[in-house]
């Protein structure tokens, strides 16, 4: 068996061109949307209503925390796995593979790139119980195995060629899960809410013979939607004009988020704004720049670094960069007036009485001022009002997490190199 160098450092650009281009040869706009569901929401088929919302809150903190670790760390090392931790704050999506069509549940995640999904062959021994079958290849008449010399294979940070010239692949995840298997294509396709199916043939996935660790039922694999070459938004750009969009309802709404693609992606109400994004290494993340965040007319502001902050579907809290954060807390301290009460868990850093007024705070990106919500900003916590932003424990990169982005349509505008955000009911979407 020969081994590939696990660090191979690729181009982004080139190679989600040579991808793009040998999964879709003309170019179709398409508009579709499919169901976003937190997994801990009451619609969510991994909902626990013996977990209290508080616990949940501190449990989805405790993963922000690591996610942020394992961001930097693939940042710093170039690693080759994948950030998304498969039972953290992430969010779930259906979609189905082959021909015939087999719907499953997969994961959906910003921080991640390689789709994939369990597939038959699947020892009890090297597989979990995900609650249905895996995906049967076989039974697929669209199913092809990609050879080591394909482009596809060429983009992944880490492989093997066997010895029947098959590609494998091999995922590890931030909290030691991993996936390996036989790098694919196959017909994937969305039971769109406002248009009939839509399918994207030739899609390039993983067919996971080996998955091992907290992955769990119903989740059958992930849906990688980052910025990478091999990640579902770049293979199916072309398809979607580079755009997409979501919109994330609070975590006790009994309806479900919109993940929408292309057209109707496009953000068309009032009050909308839009800041760069910043290419940067590795290109999986959406990095933006964050300049200060006020609250009244007292401004913290953020140290001057291009890309400084990354937006993030998977990460619950917003994490700043330590010096940053003492000074908005001591900006939010200040604005609020009351002594703040010591959270008995020790999750979260400033907490105050469940009574106390929380003003609402204005994070200034470059080109956009965005208001934040109370409820974008403090959760409830055992009765006590805790702040859902917190200092990064690695001193380096900053997140907005998927808390800040609650009743905001947020549109990723891949071309343009934009996100925009508007104030949004998302529950009626």
């Amino acid at each position: 068996m020969m081994h590939n160098p696990p660090f191979l450092v690729l181009s982004a650009i080139f190679f989600s061109s040579l991808v793009i281009q040998s999964v879709f040869g003309q170019k179709t706009a398409y508009g579709f949307s499919v169901e976003l569901i937190h997994r801990d929401s009451p619609v969510s088929p991994f909902f626990n209503d013996s977990i209290t919302s508080s616990e949940l809150l501190r449990k989805n903190a405790l993963h922000s925390m690591d996610r942020i670790k394992n961001i930097q760390f693939y940042i710093d090392q170039k690693a080759t796995q994948s950030v998304v931790i498969p039972n953290g704050g992430t969010y779930l999506m259906k979609l189905s593979f082959g021909t015939p069509p087999v719907e499953y549940v997969a994961i959906a995640d910003t921080g991640s790139d390689l789709t994939w999904i369990q597939c038959a062959p699947c020892p009890q021994s090297q597989c979990y119980s995900q609650g249905s079958s895996p995906f049967d290849p076989a039974a697929s008449s669209t199913y092809r195995k990609l050879s080591c010399v394909s482009e596809a294979c060429q983009a992944l940070p880490r492989k093997s060629c066997l010895n029947t010239n098959e590609c494998e692949y091999f995922y590890s995840y931030g909290d030691k899960s991993y996936t390996i298997g036989i790098l694919s294509s196959d017909t994937l396709s969305f039971d769109s809410s406002s248009s009939p199916k839509t399918s994207f043939p030739t899609s390039i996935f993983g067919c996971g013979h080996n998955n091992q660790g907290n992955f769990r039922r119903p989740g059958a694999g992930l849906v990688g939607l980052g910025g990478g070459p091999l990640s579902l938004i770049s293979q199916i750009g072309t398809q979607i004009d580079h755009r997409f969009s979501y919109c994330l309802v609070p975590r006790s709404a009994t309806s479900s988020g919109k993940l929408v693609f292309g057209q109707e992606a496009i953000i068309s109400r009032p009050g909308a704004v839009s800041t760069p994004l910043i290419t940067k290494t590795p290109a999986t993340f959406y990095y933006l720049n964050l300049e200060g965040i006020s609250i009244g007319d007292k401004t913290a502001q953020a140290a001057s670094s291009q890309g400084n902050i990354i937006i993030d579907s998977g990460t619950t809290l917003t994490i700043l960069e330590s010096n940053f954060y003492n000074s908005v807390e001591t900006m939010v301290k200040g604005a609020i007036g009351a002594e703040p009460e010591q959270d008995p868990s020790g999750t979260f850093t400033l907490c105050y009485r469940a009574e106390t007024k929380i003003p609402d705070m204005v994070f200034h990106f470059t080109g956009a001022d965005l208001r934040l919500q109370p409820v974008n900003t403090f959760g409830v916590n055992d009765g006590l009002l805790c702040m859902l932003i917190v200092p990064s424990n690695t001193n380096s990169n900053s997140i907005f997490g998927n808390y800040a982005q609650i009743n905001f349509q947020v549109e990723y505008d891949l071309q343009k190199r934009t996100v925009s955000f508007a104030p949004t009911d998302c529950t009626k979407q």
